[in-house]
């Protein structure tokens, strides 16, 4: 009896366990390929021919979509992009990590207000763009009435109709998104500092900038540094908050790369400059995340 089952298990474990783990992994990816990387190896291919969404058939044209990106627009949308991107990703992270530093103390409540803290953080992107329109409205916004209410302005602003004005918008209402992410995540690596550290630095005679600059910024210089570096990736890319508050506009002050993508392709039907643009901003993103792969393999080395 013993050798018929020792016997079943040895025909059973032919199959090792790389091949197992192949298999297990075989579906998602096959999904990854029909879903994600064919429709997007597709679109970057666009790039090359002159195609249009109102008429069938293409025209290989080499690289002249992309001369036409380089000497269009682009510079104007790198800067905007980067405009965006470095206000969503540096107030986000000054807001967090004051809150951060708020929340590692002894309060009262602090478990309540971490809570409450999160909920912009789970707030679809479409509800926050909403929320922060009304907020910004010319005729009842929020904004609009305390600002009179309190004497800063005369009479209401059109804050998301004049381009001074509708980039800074832009960047609050995202800002009001992501802080509390990274508040999160500062505030877990905060909890990670020994706090022998700063007892033995205050018998020292060391104040609370010094504690701070000495032992709490050292200590989370790793995850600072992801922190942020995530975040710039994630918001080089955004696209939703922008395109409903203010699509792009106005005249063309908020357009970003993502914009400019869908744009291009859904409303001026061009899949070839469309593709252009997509491939110089795929190049960007892939510089980012080679510098991010870099910083977490020098963190974990660390």
């Amino acid at each position: 009896m013993n050798q018929r089952v020792e016997a079943r298990v040895g025909r059973g474990s032919k199959l090792g366990d790389g091949t197992f783990a192949l298999l297990l992994t075989l579906p998602g990816f096959a999904l990854l390929l029909a879903v994600v990387v064919y429709p997007l190896i597709s679109a970057l291919v666009s790039a090359f021919f002159e195609e249009s969404l109102l008429f069938p058939g293409r025209e290989f044209v080499g690289l002249q979509n992309i001369r036409e990106v380089l000497s269009g627009e682009f510079v104007q949308l790198l800067g905007q992009t980067m405009t965006f991107t470095l206000g969503t990703t540096l107030l986000p992270f000054i807001i967090g990590f004051g809150l951060a530093l708020a929340l590692n103390t002894h309060i009262k409540g602090v478990n309540a207000i971490r809570g409450l803290m999160l909920i912009p953080w789970l707030v679809p992107g479409v509800v926050v763009s909403f929320l922060w329109m009304w907020i910004f409205n010319a005729n009842y916004g929020v904004l609009n009435a305390v600002l009179e209410g309190i004497g800063l302005i005369d009479a209401p602003q059109a804050w998301l109709a004049h381009p001074q004005s509708a980039m800074a918008a832009v960047i609050i209402a995202k800002t009001w998104q992501s802080f509390p992410w990274m508040m999160v995540m500062l505030l877990a690596g905060l909890q990670t500092v020994p706090p022998e550290l700063y007892e033995a630095a205050e018998v020292d005679g060391a104040g609370v900038v010094r504690r701070f600059a000495a032992i709490t910024v050292p200590h989370l210089k790793g995850i600072i540094g992801l922190v942020i570096l995530l975040e710039f990736i994630w918001n080089f890319q955004h696209f939703d908050i922008i395109y409903v508050l203010t699509g792009g506009g106005p005249a063309g002050s908020t357009n970003t790369f993502a914009t400019a993508v869908y744009d291009t392709a859904f409303r001026g039907y061009d899949l070839g400059r469309a593709g252009a643009l997509g491939l110089l901003w795929m190049v960007l993103l892939g510089i980012l995340v080679v510098v991010y792969i870099h910083f977490s393999e020098k963190g974990e080395e660390r």
